[in-house]
């Protein structure tokens, strides 16, 4: 764990502003107990790591800056969740850099796999190095960048499937489900597997039958894409339980549960600089409870040969372990 005076002084020399109280803090942790037997060899599918920013700067175009989240406190989580494996992804903060989640990955040891950012800039030696360190993917991350442009998007996606025929990764997408149905024709023809964040970013509220969510459910159930059953915080306004967002978990469950993972998004950034602050500002994480999360799984999912699917022969076949 990190002192209060190191985190301090790693921040000075980051440049991000930090106040006492923020230091202190700390990433969340389960506040309530699993309520059902995880099985063996199950698999957080979403995770971040926020090192020592001394070690590990922030990447200088980025929308926001998070506390830090250790892999001290990782282990502590998934000892509560009883996870014992961990696919951590690359955040927008770092660019593509992709050492901190190096860092996280290698504190797990075989346990762990990653999911990288990069660019055109990136080399395939690059890729074959991070391919024997554990990752086995990208991350396109249009949402945050705010890239709702389809043709940029169709781009994008074109030039990472094209990246990863070689490598045998697949491409992972946090985006919207408009940015979904403009890309379905390419998810329906890669050659790669291609994994959604985050319910596909449905929003609880609109139901449903709001558009795009059928494409999605149309891509899940043809197998010809994954998708996150991860971070309902973003996608619905009813803290804790999240309730509107059990029938978009049953519906895409229902259309092929051989293609969805599940995942905390721990340490839970808020990735939107609130109003009045810098960008350079410390954005406190949310602090959400992944045992109660976790225990809505069940619910979304009542057949333990299901949630066998889902916790640990998708991610096995996804991610290689």
């Amino acid at each position: 764990m990190l002192s209060r005076r190191s985190v301090l002084l790693a921040s000075l020399a980051a440049g991000v502003t930090m106040t006492s109280k923020q230091a202190q803090a700390a990433a969340a942790q389960p506040a309530t107990p699993v309520n059902f037997d995880v099985p063996a060899h199950a698999c957080d599918c979403h995770t971040h790591i926020h090192g020592d920013v001394e070690k590990f700067p922030f990447f200088s175009g980025r929308v926001y800056t998070p506390e830090p989240a250790s892999p001290e406190e990782q282990a502590a989580l998934h000892k509560a969740l009883r996870m014992e494996r961990v696919v951590v992804v690359t955040p927008s903060v770092y660019g593509t850099d992709n050492s901190s989640s190096l860092y996280g990955m290698k504190a797990r040891g075989a346990n762990a796999r990653g999911v990288a950012v990069i660019d055109d800039k990136t080399p395939d030696s690059a890729l074959h190095t991070m391919h024997q360190d554990g990752f086995r993917g990208i991350r396109l991350n249009l949402a945050t960048g705010g890239v709702n442009d389809p043709n940029v998007g169709r781009a994008r996606f074109t030039t990472a499937v094209e990246r990863m025929k070689a490598h045998g990764w697949h491409v992972q997408l946090y985006t919207t489900l408009a940015m979904i149905s403009a890309i379905k024709d390419l998810v329906e023809t890669a050659p790669v597997p291609v994994v959604f964040d985050h319910f596909g970013g449905a929003r609880g509220e609109l139901g449903l039958e709001q558009p795009g969510f059928s494409d999605l459910v149309a891509l899940v159930k043809s197998g010809k894409a994954y998708v996150k059953i991860s971070g309902a915080y973003r996608s619905s306004k009813l803290a804790p339980d999240y309730q509107d967002m059990v029938p978009f978990a049953q519906a895409l469950i229902a259309a092929n549960p051989e293609r969805i993972v599940w995942g905390t998004d721990w340490p839970h950034p808020d990735s939107v600089t609130p109003s009045g602050k810098k960008v350079t500002d410390v954005t406190p994480l949310f602090q959400i409870d992944d045992g109660r999360l976790l225990n809505q799984l069940p619910v979304w999912a009542p057949d333990a040969a299901i949630r066998q699917k889902i916790l640990v022969d998708n991610p096995a076949r996804l991610y290689g372990f």
